[in-house]
């Protein structure tokens, strides 16, 4: 590993920049470009990579049942972050990559990270066909068939999985038509998500193989600058109900109220936007998380929709102790909606 690429990417997303948003997301955007509302997104263009932004992911989360009787949860995801607004060849690109991988299960949670140079072929993203890779993890799709159809790899120092993703409902602009907005002065990003994938595969475990089923959630999101100075990080709940409903709701902190941000999406795939105050989340229990106070159940309501449920953790100690570390695992859901999905929370210092 490049050391002088790890300090860089350190930097970018985190340490130095902490005091600018959560991981450096409150930083000035500079020359990079930035969303705006009247950009139409364009697939399958917007699968792929967009350089001329800072930073970008692609982030797979999956709930999953094993033939064991026990629940898992899966995270695959890849960042881009760019230390100047182009692309170029070989070792002049600007493109810095890291990948997160994990399996959580009630008893364990196992993750990995990879790091890479954009530029030499060792990470990178392309649209169509669509492919994600950094090392030998792995997110691909079939010719023609964008996102609707995935294989998912990914391998660490004690577990391994392969999974196969089908989507079995359309696709989710958050926001204004993806333009999704994250703070009350107006900073955003572009957000979509496939929240509906149906999922196989094989999981390989230090106590052995488990095949699991179970539901898979997409989430694409690029931007330059989609914090404010003052926000400190965000807690991102992916829902899905048995009801065959789902819901994507966060809140990025502030010190105060916070900016919530959510998407309603009915069984039929159709979506609704929520506006900034009508979700509530409250925590109602704490967990020490890696020396750190992290909540690790939630109260979230919804009136509008009648919802009022707990949201738990199936393992409150799913600490990713990655280069920036933050909290990343399954929940259930139990209350006026029961179901599954999972949580992610940042800037718990």
């Amino acid at each position: 590993m490049n050391v002088r690429i790890c300090t860089l990417l350190l930097i970018l997303l985190g340490g130095a920049a902490r005091a600018q948003g959560f991981a450096g997301l409150g930083t000035d955007a500079e020359d990079f470009a930035v969303p705006r509302r009247d950009v139409a997104l364009e697939f399958p263009a917007d699968y792929g990579p967009h350089p001329a932004f800072r930073i970008e992911w692609w982030y797979l989360t999956s709930t999953l049942s094993g033939d064991d009787g026990r629940d898992y949860g899966i995270q695959w995801t890849l960042f881009r972050s760019a230390l100047a607004p182009q692309e170029a060849e070989g070792w002049q690109s600007p493109q810095l990559w890291m990948g997160h991988a994990a399996i959580t299960s009630e008893t364990s949670h196992l993750f990995d990270e990879r790091i890479a140079r954009g530029g030499i072929g060792q990470a990178g993203v392309t649209a169509a066909p669509f492919s994600a890779w950094i090392d030998d993890w792995e997110m691909t799709g079939q010719p023609d068939t964008g996102l609707s159809e995935l294989r998912l790899a990914a391998r660490g120092k004690d577990f391994r999985y392969d999974l196969q993703l089908r989507a079995d409902g359309p696709m989710v602009l958050h926001g204004e038509g993806g333009f999704s907005t994250k703070s009350k002065d107006g900073r955003a990003s572009y957000y979509y998500s496939q929240p509906a994938y149906a999922v196989t595969g094989i999981l390989h475990l230090p106590q052995g193989s488990v095949r699991v089923t179970g539901q898979g959630w997409l989430d694409r999101e690029w931007s330059s600058q989609p914090l404010a100075e003052d926000q400190s990080g965000w807690d991102w709940f992916s829902l899905s109900f048995d009801s065959g409903a789902r819901m994507m709701g966060a809140r990025v902190r502030d010190g105060g109220a916070g900016y919530t941000l959510a998407t309603w999406i009915a069984p039929d795939g159709s979506s609704r936007v929520v506006p900034d105050g009508a979700l509530a989340l409250e925590p109602t229990e704490t967990s020490v998380v890696e020396g750190r106070n992290v909540p690790t159940t939630w109260r979230v309501t919804l009136p509008d929709r009648q919802l009022d449920v707990t949201v738990t953790a199936l393992n409150p100690q799913s600490w990713m102790g990655t280069s920036f570390p933050y909290w990343e695992g399954p929940v259930s859901v139990t209350g006026s909606h029961t179901g599954r999905g999972y949580l992610e929370m940042t800037g718990y210092d």
